[in-house]
């Protein structure tokens, strides 16, 4: 229940939102507990990193079924390629054309499981670009369960990764002396952690004296490809911080993440990039997810998702793939991954994104994105923020909880009075709950999902 109490203009207006974390349409600093002057990121670069892995015509689900299901999370991108591709169907790339002209969604376009036909892949690509519909290209997946032959050697798995290294550096080369493609990044394959031998790619571009198969100044790729799932064999039951974790670029994550890939490699201690550079090393996820299991509900499956795409893009991930859209239903096992279960009806996590997606709704981008001063007070390890504007000019001040009990109370100060501020909560709906005027300082009580609140001055 949401508790308020109406004062003057320049009195405290208190709310407590229990079991809950705030988005305030209004302007706050990425990770930033205490800030002033903080810039503010583009909404709309935030929407456009929600993206999503699914099945298609190829693997039993209709067309329109993906279509409706896309639509109702307000996915901005999709993860496809040319697995499955065929002239003859049932999938063909005009589904994937018509999935940009009919929901908008950007298509990254990769290899898949165990192909390396690169000269498809470029072609391919090169219809999806000419439509507007191409976000990247993308390496092979996974190739340590999928290995690969190229040029009749067999590379990924248990054998050598140097022909793995020769396609992607082929792959980077035809990509980026294509006039119509150059513009696009290349993102690396997955898993590179997994190299059996020091083939070079834990690197975008290898540096010198790395003492790697392939020469120093090969690249790969312009953004590291990671698969970062929540619940890893090392920590493999719910737990505070879980998607925060999982994001850490650096080697304090527990999880199969950017430092064991492109860090120091997980199978064999490669040498990569040191972890100051892991920093600001251009990164995406095209696998990421919470499966329902064991002690993980579908009530915790849903805040789990819908914070995930908040913690990887304030910690560095341009764009994050969730898998999956809609449960597989041509797979052995029981499969709980997804937004959507086997009968297409959207589970929480649905709900929430769609809910959220909604209230930061933003086609456009503002020219002169602008800085907002605003403490917060005091620091919680299982808080976090993130600073928005809208195309409008309106600021979004994002703060989300990631506490499995209880709930942690803090103080939100503006550094100017607010004529109003809308609240809204995502695990709610996409409407304001309630509405407050004139105000300087919040009180609020989170815990483990975002809600929304518009301010304006």
């Amino acid at each position: 229940m949401l508790k308020t109490i109406a004062r003057t203009a320049t009195q405290v207006q208190t709310f407590k939102l229990a079991m809950s974390a705030l988005v305030i349409l209004c302007g706050l600093a990425p990770g930033t507990v205490q800030a002033e002057g903080v810039q503010a990121r583009a909404t709309s670069d935030f929407l456009d990193s929600i993206g999503v892995v699914s099945t298609f015509e190829d693997r039993g689900q209709p067309y329109e079924k993906t279509l409706a299901m896309l639509r109702y999370g307000g996915f901005r991108w999709l993860r496809g390629g040319i697995e499955g591709l065929s002239d003859s169907g049932p999938l063909r790339i005009e589904s994937f054309l018509r999935l940009h002209e009919e929901a908008g969604v950007k298509i990254s376009w990769g290899l898949g499981s165990g192909i390396s036909d690169v000269e498809r892949l470029v072609a391919t690509g090169r219809i999806l670009a000419r439509a507007g519909a191409l976000l990247a290209f993308e390496g092979n997946n996974e190739p340590n369960n999928w290995p690969v032959t190229y040029k009749g050697e067999k590379g990924g798995g248990r054998s050598s990764w140097l022909p793995l290294a020769k396609l992607h550096a082929d792959l980077y080369r035809m990509v980026k002396s294509d006039p119509e493609l150059a513009a696009y990044p290349v993102w690396s394959l997955s898993e590179p952690g997994a190299q059996t031998d020091n083939a070079g790619l834990q690197f975008l571009t290898i540096p010198e004296e790395a003492n790697t198969l392939m020469q120093a100044g090969t690249r790969f790729a312009d953004y590291a490809n990671v698969h970062n799932y929540l619940y890893h064999p090392n920590v493999p039951d719910p737990a505070d911080n879980k998607t925060w974790d999982a994001a850490d670029p650096s080697s304090a994550t527990s999880v199969d993440g950017l430092y064991g890939n492109f860090g120091r490699t997980w199978a064999n201690r490669f040498e990569g990039y040191s972890e100051e550079d892991l920093v600001d090393l251009p990164r995406v996820t095209t696998e990421t997810g919470v499966a329902i299991k064991g002690n993980v509900d579908e009530a915790l499956q849903g805040v789990n998702l819908v914070n995930l795409y908040l913690s990887q893009f304030v910690r560095g991930y341009r764009h994050t793939a969730v898998y999956i859209l809609r449960d597989r239903t041509d797979e052995e096992g029981v499969q709980t991954y997804g937004f959507f279960d086997p009968q297409y009806k959207p589970r929480l996590g649905a709900h929430y994104l769609h809910n959220l997606t909604r209230i930061l709704a933003d086609d456009g981008r503002s020219e002169a994105l602008e800085r907002l001063d605003y403490t917060i007070t005091p620091k919680f390890e299982t808080v976090h923020d993130l600073l928005l504007q809208h195309s409008d000019g309106t600021f979004q001040l994002v703060i989300w909880g990631e506490s499995l009990v209880g709930t942690n109370k803090l103080k939100v100060s503006l550094d100017k009075m607010a004529k109003r501020l809308d609240l809204y909560d995502a695990t709610v709906g996409s409407t304001a709950v309630s509405t407050f005027e004139s105000l300087t300082e919040i009180e609020i009580e989170i815990s483990d999902h975002p809600v929304v609140l518009k301010i304006v001055y």
